[in-house]
């Protein structure tokens, strides 16, 4: 008996099919759209997927890198709280579901799944393609409303990811209280852009304020040491490229780096890492020098520059094969 694909496959293999029947311009023209959507100010009343070649444009095009993204964030919340399960999931304004399979690449077995979204066509989509994921067979597709008016059934993880940069600020405030009532983990994704942090820490900031611990990427829960301006924190993942994106963006190269923003916090308390490489390790001739976020000491959380030498011996192998959002040390 063939072992089953992994989720990342899997999702592939069920994309792969979406766009058939629609004209490579349009789809071009629906993903050129939908990317100046989000990087633009969308009105809370107007979703962004209007239709089937809008939803089969977005999903196409964006779901292996959101899945990419919510994977990695939600690799460093198992790895922060080892021991800990999600019995259910909801996935607030989730569009077509990557996040759900997100969370059935990290934890193993089926759990209750609800996917809420405004966008119909979206649900349509997400529900269809999750025919061919076993753990998601059972998954509720609900048409609700992001926002003010929002609520959550009490379940143990909610993700919200792409999300907050389509809401007021008053509705991103809505969302996080709604998630934090509802939820014993919350993991809330953004765009690796300095606006997607600035999202993702007002965030941060009303989960520490509602109780919760932040499990990744910081190893504390104190202020972000990140000086207002002066730069963002921000993570990468590595995305194959569909035709659909070689199409859209020009160039040849088989894949692509997602950058993402991200927090992931929990109601007990977590074990997280004693600090996180936050830039890309320099690699340097017999010396790494990496960027770590350190967790709190006698002064605090800090930013620091460390160079690991040969001299260091297996830390010097660890160092060179060191990633940027990784724990350290491993």
């Amino acid at each position: 008996m063939n072992a089953p694909l992994p989720a990342s496959e899997t999702l592939r293999a069920a994309l792969a099919g979406l766009l058939d029947g629609l004209p490579p311009r349009q789809a071009t023209q629906a993903v050129e759209r939908l990317i100046a959507s989000y990087r633009g100010a969308t009105p809370t009343d107007a979703p962004i997927l209007r239709d089937r070649a809008d939803v089969a444009a977005y999903a196409a095009y964006r779901m292996p890198a959101t899945f990419e993204a919510v994977s990695a964030a939600l690799g460093a919340l198992a790895d922060a709280a080892p021991d800990w399960v999600p019995g259910g999931h909801v996935d607030v304004g989730g569009g077509t579901g990557a996040a759900t399979w997100a969370v059935t690449a990290t934890w193993e077995g089926t759990r209750p799944v609800t996917v809420l979204d405004w966008a119909e066509p979206a649900l349509a989509l997400g529900r269809e393609i999750a025919a061919a994921n076993p753990a998601l067979r059972e998954a509720r597709w609900q048409r609700s409303r992001i926002g003010a008016a929002l609520t959550v059934e009490s379940t143990d993880l909610v993700t919200v990811s792409y999300v907050l940069n389509e809401l007021t600020a008053p509705d991103r405030t809505a969302l996080v209280d709604a998630a934090a009532a509802a939820a014993q983990a919350v993991v809330i994704v953004e765009p690796g852009t300095p606006d997607g942090y600035a999202r993702v820490i007002e965030a941060r900031d009303r989960l520490i304020g509602a109780g919760f611990h932040i499990a990744a990427p910081c190893p504390h829960s104190a202020a972000c040491p990140i000086a207002p301006g002066a730069d963002w924190c921000h993570f990468s993942a590595r995305v194959s490229r569909s035709s659909l994106h070689r199409q859209v963006k020009g160039g040849s190269l088989a894949y692509e780096d997602e950058k993402f923003s991200y927090v992931a916090a929990t109601r007990f308390r977590p074990a997280p890492a004693a600090s996180r490489v936050v830039r890309k390790p320099q690699i340097r001739k017999g010396q790494v020098l990496l960027d770590l976020c350190e967790g709190l000491d006698a002064t605090g959380p800090a930013l620091r520059r460390t160079t690991v030498t040969k001299r260091h011996g297996d830390l010097y192998k660890a160092a060179r094969d060191a990633g940027w959002g990784d724990p350290w040390p491993p």
